[in-house]
């Protein structure tokens, strides 16, 4: 029988000849089917979502506020206020003429100590010793006088008793040896006060101490009252003027020690105490007047220092120290930014003492747990969240100190469509 199929080519099936697939086999091979169609979803849908909740995460870290916190240092006991003072001697006086005259000659030059009544310097008053003797010679006629009319008022009384004189004449024999009497008097006023400045030719020092200037010469014309001879100071004790400030002067009591430094003597301390203050604050640079003082018996110190003075005074047991650059300056008064709940800033309104310009002493507002945010910028506000990071040993800021919201690190930041191809 001859094969009438061409080589090389398949028998032609018709398809209603295919035998039938059972109902079985085709629910099975759906459920496959959809298992794998679910398996192939899930492979590319769950890390995507995984890489989109890292990505919230690293974003909402990265939104936060790094910040660094401390907690304030407890003041201590006592404190040093250090303040620029004055210094002056214990007694400082001009020395004045009380007479007119020219100076015949002075004894003691500036830097000389001299005890108190020593001879300083003579002024020729050559007027004055003639009114003195013009007095003199006034006041002896006038003894003279009074003498006669004394004589005279007593003859007068007993002739009047023996009735051979008037009382008319011997009343005016006693009114005349009266008034010669007011003119003795007068003129011995005269001569005393005439003595006196013949006495004021002879300059003495009023007490003992430094001469500190000299501003006559020999042959210098003298006004009374008018030219300054000497200016001299008692050093033995110096007195110091400190200007403290007003929120300092309670502290600056009689009786607080303050000791000295003076740039020319570097490592040496001067022991001082306060000894009284003007009890009234200057209105216009709002301090107090404060007086220090200190015994120089060496007279090592000298009028007219510049020095420092530090105050020992007591401190507030409850006062925090913290840095200048926590504070912030808001219209309400300053403030300083807490951490509390480990994230969330709190706003705490201060009260201030002591500031040397690098830290300040907080009296009221803080305790020794708060966590006190370190440099804030002016934008942050209450209810802020941040993080709170270490500062590296260079004071940069660095590695969270608080776990991050899943628990540990924040992530690093991953491509969201990676592991979904």
């Amino acid at each position: 029988m001859t094969d009438s199929t061409p080589r090389g080519n398949h028998p032609h099936i018709d398809p209603g000849e295919l035998p039938p697939i059972s109902g079985r086999k085709g629910l099975i091979f759906v459920v496959v089917f959809l298992l794998v169609a679910a398996a192939l979803a899930v492979a590319g849908i769950v890390p995507r979502l995984r890489a989109q909740k890292r990505l919230a995460q690293r974003t909402d870290a990265l939104a936060l506020e790094d910040v660094v916190v401390r907690k304030p240092t407890p003041g201590p006991l006592t404190q040093d206020i250090v303040l620029p003072g004055n210094m002056f001697a214990y007694v400082d006086s001009p020395i004045y003429a009380r007479t007119n005259g020219y100076l015949e000659k002075w004894y003691f030059d500036i830097g000389a100590h001299v005890r108190k009544g020593q001879l300083l310097a003579v002024i020729a008053s050559p007027e004055i010793d003639r009114e003195l003797a013009q007095a003199k010679a006034d006041l002896a006629t006038a003894k003279s006088a009074a003498s006669f009319a004394s004589v005279q008022a007593a003859r007068y009384k007993n002739l009047l008793a023996q009735n051979a004189v008037t009382q008319q004449d011997t009343e005016s024999y006693i009114t005349q040896a009266a008034s010669t009497q007011s003119q003795v008097r007068s003129a011995l006023a005269n001569v005393q006060r005439l003595q006196q400045l013949v006495d004021f030719e002879r300059v003495y020092a009023p007490f003992s101490g430094t001469i500190t200037s000299r501003d006559v010469d020999i042959g210098t014309l003298i006004t009374a009252a008018a030219t300054e001879l000497f200016h001299l100071d008692d050093e033995h004790v110096m007195r110091v003027y400190v200007n403290v400030p007003q929120v300092d002067s309670p502290e600056c009591i009689p009786g607080t020690p303050a000791d000295l430094t003076l740039r020319q003597y570097p490592g040496r301390v001067f022991h001082g105490r306060v000894v009284r203050t003007a009890r009234a604050i200057n209105p216009s640079s709002r301090t107090l007047l404060v007086e220090v003082d200190v015994p120089n018996p060496h007279g090592t110190l000298v009028p007219g220092d510049f020095t420092e003075v530090h105050f020992h005074v007591k401190v507030a047991p409850r006062a925090m120290i913290i840095p200048v650059s926590s504070m912030i300056f808001r219209q309400q008064g300053l403030r300083v930014a807490t951490v509390v709940h480990g994230d969330v800033i709190r706003m705490v309104p201060i009260s201030i003492g002591q500031d040397d310009g690098k830290v300040v002493q907080v009296i009221d507002g803080l305790n020794p747990n708060s966590l006190v945010v370190q440099s804030p910028p002016d934008s942050m506000i209450a209810g802020e969240k941040v993080r709170v990071v270490q500062p590296n040993d260079d004071g940069i800021p660095g590695e969270p100190q608080t776990s991050g919201p899943a628990g540990g690190q924040p992530p690093a930041a991953s491509n969201p469509h990676r592991g979904g191809r």
